[in-house]
C-alpha cells in the first residue's frame, strides 16, 4: 500500500506523516510536472557560488523521486535543463553536466531498487558524448521497470518540442486532414504518456518557463515559495492535497475559482 510504504521512510510522528495520512491515494494524479527553480537564489542567500545551489538540489531530486514512486504517482516529469540555459555560462553549464553525471552514477541502484523507468525528453543531441552515453546507460539499465516513469527534461523547451513534432510529421508525411490532436500528442517526447494533471513551481514565480506547453492544457498550477534545495516529501504532499481539492471541469462550467496553493 503507498500509504504504508510512504510511511516506512518517514517519522511516523512528524508531520509529514500527518500529511501523508490526508491524502486520497485513489485520487492521486497520474503524472506531476516540477519546475525545479531556485538553486542560484539558495546559493547567493548563503554567499556561496551557483554551482552549490544545484549541488544541494540533488537531495531534493533524490527525496521527490523516491517519494513519488512510493506514493504510487505514475510519472514524473523534472525540468532541469532548458534550451535557453545554454546561454549560462560555460562554467556553470559544464558544472550542471558533471553533477548530473554524479546522480545518475550514485542513484542507478536506487532507481533499479524502486522500479523506476528513466526517460530523458528534450533536444539530446545537443548534449555532449559523455553525458548521452550515462544518460542512454540508465535508460537501457531501467527500460524493464515497471514502476513509476521518471522523465527528465534535458535540453528542453515546450516550444522546440512542438517544432519537432510538426517536422516529424512533414517527414512521415502525415496528410494535414490526418493531423489531429491525438496524432500530433503521438509526436511529441511525452508520446504514449498521460498529460501532467499537476504542475508544481518552486521558489514562488508565477510562469511557466517554456515547460510542456502542449500537455500542461488542463494542468493544475501549484505554486510554492520554497526554493528547490529545501524542497521536499512534506511540500509534495502539500501540492497533492491542495490538488484534491480542487473542481477539474476541464474546460466546462465549474463551480468556482481555482487557487494557487503556497
Amino acid at each position: 500500500m503507498p500509504l504504508s510504504d510512504l510511511l516506512t521512510h518517514i517519522d511516523p510522528a512528524g508531520p509529514e506523516a500527518a500529511l501523508a495520512r490526508s491524502v486520497n491515494f485513489d485520487r492521486l494524479p497520474k503524472h506531476v510536472a516540477i519546475i525545479m527553480d531556485g538553486n542560484g537564489r539558495w546559493a547567493a542567500e548563503r554567499h556561496l557560488p551557483r554551482v552549490e545551489g544545484h549541488r544541494a538540489g540533488i537531495e531534493s531530486v533524490r527525496d521527490t523521486v523516491e517519494s513519488s514512486a512510493r506514493m504510487g504517482i505514475e510519472v514524473l516529469t523534472l525540468y532541469a535543463f532548458s534550451v535557453e540555459n545554454w546561454k549560462r555560462p560555460e562554467t556553470e553549464v559544464s558544472a550542471l553536466m558533471g553533477l548530473l553525471r554524479q546522480y545518475l552514477r550514485l542513484e542507478l541502484k536506487t532507481l533499479l531498487k524502486n522500479n523506476i523507468r528513466f526517460n530523458v525528453i528534450g533536444q539530446r543531441e545537443r548534449l555532449g558524448r559523455e553525458v548521452r552515453e550515462e544518460l542512454e546507460a540508465a535508460e537501457q539499465r531501467t527500460a524493464t521497470n515497471t514502476g513509476m516513469l521518471f522523465n527528465i527534461a534535458l535540453s528542453y523547451g515546450g516550444r522546440a518540442e512542438i517544432v519537432d513534432a510538426a517536422r516529424r510529421a512533414i517527414r512521415e508525411g502525415i496528410p494535414a486532414d490526418r493531423l489531429d490532436e491525438d496524432t500530433f500528442a503521438s509526436l511529441l517526447y511525452t508520446a504514449g504518456q498521460p498529460d501532467p494533471d499537476l504542475m508544481i513551481r518552486t521558489s514562488g514565480e508565477m510562469r511557466i518557463s517554456n515547460f510542456l506547453l502542449w500537455q500542461i492544457a488542463y494542468a493544475e498550477i501549484w505554486v510554492t515559495d520554497t526554493l528547490w534545495p529545501d524542497f521536499r516529501c512534506r511540500h509534495l504532499l502539500d501540492a497533492i492535497i491542495d490538488f484534491q481539492k480542487r473542481d477539474r471541469r476541464y474546460g466546462a462550467v465549474s463551480s468556482g475559482p481555482v487557487t494557487v496553493g503556497r
